[in-house]
């Protein structure tokens, strides 16, 4: 697969790209290996480099920087949930198939999860300049068109009449799942914060 080429259909053109993934055998482990765990390296570098480098800012203490090591270690954190939160995002796509009257297919459905964070894994790059993360926001909500033109296609051959739901539904699950990952690593973050002032 051409990375770039694909980075730029499914940004660029993504009805034709879509129905280009439609025809494409990929198993879940081929779309890992030659497009997720690429991409999913441009928001854990932006976020060392964040972290690590440039700062953020701290309510009632001001500019704040990790050392290279927490930088790192939460570099690796968020590259690791990054890639759960997509599997488990094509997880629910697929479980959910079912009841709106979809065909149930793993591959099919973690095509799904995986193209439409596309526009994500771009604009993470953002988190460097401070104040510009807001826009990685912006550009998920990017990806969820880009989800619903994957239901229209359709990928999972789901009724015109059961799209939005299926969507709405898909995207509130996930949406629910990038909480509790970010709970749990700004957790770990402001747990060590404590631990090395006590």
């Amino acid at each position: 697969m051409d990375i770039v080429a694909r980075v730029q259909g499914i940004l660029t053109k993504p009805k034709e790209e879509w129905l280009k993934i439609k025809k494409e055998p990929l198993s879940v482990s081929q779309l890992f290996s030659s497009y997720v765990l690429l991409l999913a390296a441009v928001p854990a570098v932006a976020q060392f480099m964040r972290y690590g480098l440039v700062g953020f800012r701290v309510p009632f203490e001001g500019w704040y920087r990790f050392d290279v090591g927490m930088a790192l270690l939460r570099a690796i954190l968020v590259y690791g949930f990054i890639l759960v939160f997509v599997y488990v995002f094509g997880f629910v796509i697929n479980a959910l198939a079912s009841t709106f009257s979809s065909t149930q297919d793993k591959n099919t459905a973690m095509k799904l999860a995986v193209y439409s964070t596309t526009p994500f894994f771009v604009a993470s790059v953002l988190y460097i300049i401070p104040f510009l993360d807001r826009l990685v926001i912006l550009a998920s909500f990017y990806g969820i068109y880009l989800l619903y033109l994957g239901f229209v296609t359709p990928l999972v051959d789901a009724p015109k009449d059961k799209v939005l739901a299926y969507l709405v539904v898909s995207v509130v699950l996930a949406l629910v799942a990038a909480v509790i990952l970010l709970g749990i690593l700004d957790t770990i973050f402001v747990v060590g914060r404590v631990v090395r002032v006590i």
